[in-house]
């Protein structure tokens, strides 16, 4: 049985933005009043989940430090010697929190910035003023030893200043950038459908232009949150290539205290697995079909383009969640190599014979 390594945990079911492309597509309520996920039924599955092997948890939303034990939260991982990732969009940062944060074991903090300036931003965030927040908040970050990796989720709309949130971080004192491509579920499915999203193709020619050109340009790390299959092998031999799902070792916590793939249980109700103290965790990950399916059966099921791709031991499909979102069938493929494919984009070195 693979070790249980990382609980993500969905503190919050809301957030207090409000952005076009969410996948989990959380409550807007700047006035925080949705629920959250009570500390006792954290502090049960980290008790849980430690003799199955887990080293570290991620902090997620909706919007984490919208929870009102925000700090207690972060008392408990220190006390448990855990590693912490934490995925804030910055807007209730302080500098007290952020020491509070750097005094976890190795952390890792990402904000998301989706403009290099206000009113791109907060066209795609949705709320006035969010853009000089979180730039403030990566600052605050920064001056306390923290150097968090922004995010960009890439769009039609905000195409233009790839280069530019690059500069920004820069300027930031960021460590890397990341930039998403937008996933079709929930909010991002409503792009998509609405062409608001960039094609298969110009999507690999944004990802060539940040690999190959604009990498030479910076002492930033930059990713492309594209499959392996289209990254080039030097990017993945030297670790600098966007990191591959641990589908395989992780387990979501939503706010709710059930246990579930990831925060996609927040959309399929079927990947929702038991309820935090009350089904033992070691029962769910150990016997639980689909956890025992994923960790068995892929990569050697998938099917389609990613059945036959030879990055499919590194890749495992991309994301195991969206594509059962898509299809309901673990064993999908991904819908980018699948798209690919259709028009003709797949590299066809990374295809077996």
């Amino acid at each position: 049985m693979q070790p249980l390594s990382q609980l993500y945990f969905y503190l919050a079911e809301g957030c207090n933005l409000a952005c076009r492309h969410c996948w989990i597509a959380p409550k807007f309520d700047p006035n925080a009043r949705f629920p959250t996920l009570d500390l006792g039924l954290f502090e049960t599955a980290l008790a849980e989940a430690k003799p199955l092997g887990l080293s570290g948890v991620k902090l997620t939303g909706g919007e984490p430090t919208l929870h009102p034990q925000f700090t207690q939260f972060l008392d408990i991982i220190r006390r448990e010697k855990l590693k912490l990732t934490l995925e804030t969009n910055g807007l209730l940062m302080t500098p007290s929190l952020a020491q509070e944060i750097s005094q976890c074991q190795n952390p890792f903090v990402s904000t998301s910035l989706d403009g290099a300036d206000a009113a791109m931003h907060e066209w795609v965030r949705g709320v006035p003023g969010s853009f000089d927040a979180t730039v403030r908040a990566v600052k605050i970050l920064v001056d306390a030893g923290l150097r968090p990796q922004i995010i960009f989720s890439l769009m039609r709309h905000n195409v233009s200043q790839v280069e530019a949130i690059i500069r920004l971080a820069e300027q930031l004192g960021a460590a890397s950038v990341k930039f998403n491509v937008i996933q079709p579920t929930a909010r991002g499915e409503k792009l998509h459908d609405a062409d608001a999203t960039l094609s298969i193709g110009e999507l690999i020619a944004v990802g060539n232009r940040v690999e190959r050109e604009l990498a030479q340009t910076t002492k930033l790390r930059l990713f492309f949150d594209y499959p392996s299959a289209f990254r080039g092998l030097s990017r993945i031999a030297s670790g600098d290539g966007c990191g591959v799902c641990g589908i395989k070792h992780i387990l979501g916590v939503l706010a709710t205290g059930q246990y579930a793939l990831c925060g996609i249980g927040e959309q399929v109700p079927e990947l929702i697995f038991g309820q935090v103290g009350q089904d033992k965790l070691e029962e769910v990950w150990s016997n639980n079909p689909m956890l025992v399916s994923i960790r068995n059966d892929i990569p050697a099921r998938l099917t389609g383009v990613c059945g036959r791709c030879v990055m499919k031991e590194r890749c495992l499909g991309s994301c195991v969640a969206q594509n059962y979102y898509r299809s309901r069938d673990l064993f999908a493929p991904f819908w980018f190599c699948e798209m690919a494919e259709q028009e003709g984009l797949f590299p066809s070195s990374r295809l077996m014979s």
